[in-house]
């Protein structure tokens, strides 16, 4: 996955609370196997009438909305079943940071393994950003994960938590596993430096 370290786009509003992930992306699409393909099923319920055809007037189907890298959500975003096709159809859509007022637990560990910066913002700069976006629809955010700092239109700096660890796999385009993969000769030096410690049983 690319790295993060600086975004700044312009806004995506999907200002909706409690979206679960049957919502971003429903489980008839769930048999995949494979990530490619999956950003044309997110949010396919709201996003295709029920002929498949394109919903005009779905925030993702305006024209003005594509490459952007930031959605700005409600309260509790990502709530319900955990998958992690969830993180997967909003990065392979192109969003990479996702601003709300929280998140569902289960969805934001997947996020943060998957590529894509949860943002939790305090419920006054929230509710700002929302008149701000409604008066200026092209206003941008910028988002510095190496300061864990978001920047909104007016020039407010606002902090957000994330811990030291997630932020560095964001930071490096990598995770868990391509963390351990990176210290492979660390492994294998201390591995040597050691007795083993299973003994070889000899029939």
């Amino acid at each position: 996955m690319d790295p993060i370290t600086t975004l700044r786009s312009r806004v995506i509003p999907l200002v909706r609370d409690h979206v679960d992930t049957d919502q971003i992306i429903p489980a008839r699409f769930l048999k995949a196997v494979s990530k490619d393909g999956l950003d044309k099923n997110l949010f396919a319920d709201w996003r295709y009438d029920a002929a498949g055809a394109p919903r005009p007037d779905f925030i993702l189907n305006r024209p003005e909305m594509q490459g952007r890298k930031i959605l700005l959500v409600g309260d509790n975003f990502g709530s319900g079943s955990s998958r992690e096709h969830a993180p997967w159809a909003l990065t392979g859509w192109g969003v990479r940071a996702i601003l709300a007022r929280s998140f569902a637990d289960i969805f934001r560990n997947n996020a943060l393994k998957n590529g894509l910066l949860p943002v939790v913002l305090p419920a006054a700069e929230h509710e700002r950003l929302v008149r701000e976006l409604g008066a200026t629809p092209d206003a941008e955010v910028e988002v510095d994960l190496s300061r864990a700092i978001a920047t909104l239109p007016w020039g407010a700096e606002v902090s957000f938590p994330i811990d030291p660890f997630s932020q560095t796999m964001l930071l490096r385009g990598t995770d868990e596993l391509g963390y351990v993969l990176a210290l492979d000769g660390d492994i294998a030096a201390y591995e040597a430096s050691h007795p083993a410690r299973v003994n070889t049983v000899t029939p």
